[in-house]
């Protein structure tokens, strides 16, 4: 479920927005002046790439190699899959 980051053009306050099912329409103001007039920000991240625990083998491998559009990178992060 994505979250999207918001900025109001008219109060300049930060907002977001949990987008539960893909298609979804929902009605979008600021919550603060309930204005209509907004942006997309770009979202921070906050992750950690690494074993954590001293163990080379629990944490995120990555893969380089050459793609059509120069070079790609995919990572296998531990955690549980669909």
């Amino acid at each position: 479920m994505p979250i999207y980051e918001f900025r109001c053009s008219d109060c300049s306050e930060l907002f977001e927005l949990l987008v539960v099912k893909q298609g979804e329409e929902v009605e979008l103001t600021c919550p603060k002046c309930q204005s209509e007039n907004f942006e997309r920000v770009l979202s921070t991240t906050n992750f950690n790439m690494g074993s954590g625990g001293g163990n080379p083998s629990g944490g995120v491998r990555g893969q380089t190699r050459n793609c059509p559009g120069g070079s790609c990178t995919t990572y296998d992060i531990p955690g549980h899959t669909r």
